[in-house]
């Protein structure tokens, strides 16, 4: 089965980061996405996407995003069902971010929002756990001085 969801859009608010009674850090947002095809005289149409996000990942979007920025997004679909509060069956749909990603410039940033402060080395994307990635350490690899050593 396949369950994967890749989005790209802006968000319509800043995004407030929390906490779980576990001391899980979360974050909701919603993305407001421009579809790709419009009718003859008409206006493009935008569907406005609620996405949530958790641990590593809440934090770093709730770090580097504010409102209008744009953002891709890559994740899954999930469907809750609930009970509201007038005992009514409701459904919610929302996609669970793994991975959140920069998808304009830091100078493109609309000028009504402040712009969030950026590190030097702020991380393309944070995975929602830990990726083990074994490659050896620094002395398994051999520095090439002349083209000549090249194996191709």
């Amino acid at each position: 089965m396949l369950n994967r969801v890749i989005l790209m859009g802006r968000l319509t608010a800043d995004p407030e980061l929390k906490q779980t009674p576990n001391g899980i850090s979360v974050t909701s947002f919603s993305l407001a996405v421009d579809r790709n095809f419009t009718s003859r005289g008409a206006e493009r149409q935008t569907d406005f996407i609620n996405c949530v996000a958790w641990r590593q990942t809440a934090e770093f979007i709730s770090r580097y995003f504010a409102k209008g920025r744009m953002m891709a997004v890559e994740g899954s679909l999930q469907v809750r069902n609930y009970v509201d509060k007038n005992e009514n069956k409701r459904q919610a749909v929302e996609v669970v971010v793994d991975q959140a990603y920069f998808a304009d410039s830091k100078n493109a940033a609309p000028s009504s929002s402040p712009a969030p402060s950026y590190q030097s080395a702020a991380p393309a994307y944070a995975p929602a756990a830990p990726v083990a990635f074994n490659a050896g350490s620094v002395e398994d690899f051999q520095e090439i001085d002349d083209e000549d050593d090249l194996p191709f």
